[in-house]
């Protein structure tokens, strides 16, 4: 099947073309007719499926169809999503997709400047790409009018109610029509977003690409066994040894990455680390720099990575595992995108194997073990409390804060403003 076997427009397909694309994902192919049809829709696929095109692409054309209303151009499409990340690059799928449309849209999140996302409201737009809190925050000041959204998409759904954004979205969906195209994307559908999915969604179409929880076919995953004082050593040793170049690294907490960036830098491995305490700037440097290849490591925490999107990451490292199971799902879906191969190692010491095990029984898998040579573990170590661990996951989600939000914020204003 080709894109223009979806029935999208002259004018969009040209734009696909020029991406590079010439046949639609499987997520692609199922949710486009829907989203065309204007039916509401819950979506569940792997990362890295082409999930974003598969609701960018109708959406232009149902909003270009359309036409634009006499008077100010209102935001007429509006896209929710968790991190500033994945607001850029839903935006730049929005502005290379419709770049042969008359439509504008423009990105709002926190961490940068508010006086240039207060000027593109200002002079009109037909598609809004925005984190809760900022959008939040600029409506509170009379910037943002949503009374004519006609489209509204929840992207990374479950993402957005582990960080907690459930009593902003309820907010943000007080101030759109009643009446509405509603498009809600989940890497899972848990509990929450099935309960999310009945209280937004009018006889939704489900489209379920992948098996829940399931890890895509071509990333090929290894378990590393390695002493947890011997991990940064086995890191480099493996980057070196077999040519390793854009090397996506996860650890716990902010502190052990830019730790490791810092280390792994020292022995003469380009490295930078992402997290939420890094400035807007300094993260988009990284990102940046990482995508062109100038950088050999990006050093990452989950809410900073996700949504990341670069084209045929090789390799993904679990330097710590992740405390939450269906957080290695999305870890390791940044590599092995869209039919690319990929590979993801998992560097486990004797602290994580019961994290190991949850990770096993929730993809029903036995996953390979490995022990390099130079780097057996020590049989007699014990196993120690693991930082920030199993207290965090026993959290209520509702409550669970955002990287870089103390308990100490003063008032949810600044705590939004944050994003």
């Amino acid at each position: 099947m080709s894109f223009s076997e979806l029935g999208l427009h002259a004018d969009l397909l040209r734009a696909v073309t020029a991406q590079g694309y010439t046949e639609p994902t499987p997520i692609q192919r199922q949710a486009i007719p829907v989203v065309l049809e204007g039916r509401d829709m819950l979506a569940s696929a792997q990362t890295g499926t082409g999930k974003t095109a598969g609701f960018t692409l109708p959406m232009l054309q149902r909003l270009n169809n359309t036409g634009k209303r006499p008077g100010k151009r209102q935001v007429r499409a509006l896209v929710l999503t968790p991190t500033r990340e994945l607001a850029a690059q839903v935006g730049e799928s929005v502005s290379s997709y419709g770049q042969h449309l008359a439509l504008r849209s423009h990105i709002i999140f926190g961490g940068v400047g508010q006086q240039p996302q207060i000027d593109a409201l200002k002079a009109g737009l037909d598609v809004l790409v925005a984190t809760p809190g900022r959008l939040l925050d600029l409506h509170q000041q009379g910037h943002v009018d949503l009374s004519c959204v006609e489209i509204l998409v929840l992207d990374e759904a479950d993402r957005m109610l582990d960080m907690g954004f459930i009593h902003d979205i309820k907010r943000l969906l007080r101030l759109v029509p009643k009446k509405r195209q509603n498009l809600l994307f989940s890497a899972t559908f848990s509990n929450e977003i099935q309960t999310l999915a009945q209280q937004l969604l009018d006889n939704p179409a489900m489209i379920e690409v992948a098996p829940r929880n399931a890890t895509a076919d071509k990333i090929e995953q290894a378990i590393y066994r390695v002493d947890r004082e011997k991990k940064r050593e086995l890191l480099a040793h493996l980057i070196q040894q077999h040519g390793w170049f854009q090397v996506l690294v996860f650890t716990r907490t902010k502190h052990g990455a830019n730790r490791l960036a810092e280390q792994l830098s020292k022995q003469d491995i380009p490295s930078m680390a992402i997290h939420g305490n890094k400035s807007q700037g300094a993260r988009t440097r990284a990102l940046t720099a990482f995508k062109s290849g100038d950088l050999q490591v990006l050093v990452a925490t989950d809410i900073a990575a996700r949504g990341l999107d670069i084209n045929e990451l090789p390799h993904v490292v679990n330097f710590d595992l992740p405390n939450v199971a269906e957080d290695y799902v999305h870890r390791i879906g940044r590599t092995g995108r869209a039919g690319s191969d990929g590979e993801a190692v998992s560097l486990v010491c004797v602290d994580e194997d019961a994290l190991l095990g949850n990770i096993e029984r929730l993809i029903k898998q036995k996953l390979p073990k490995h022990i390099e040579p130079g780097f057996e573990p020590d049989p007699s170590i014990k196993p120690e409390p693991i930082e920030n661990g199993r207290r965090n996951q026993r959290q209520p989600r509702a409550k669970r804060k955002p990287e870089g939000q103390s308990a100490n914020t003063g008032g949810e204003r600044k705590r939004r403003a944050r994003r």
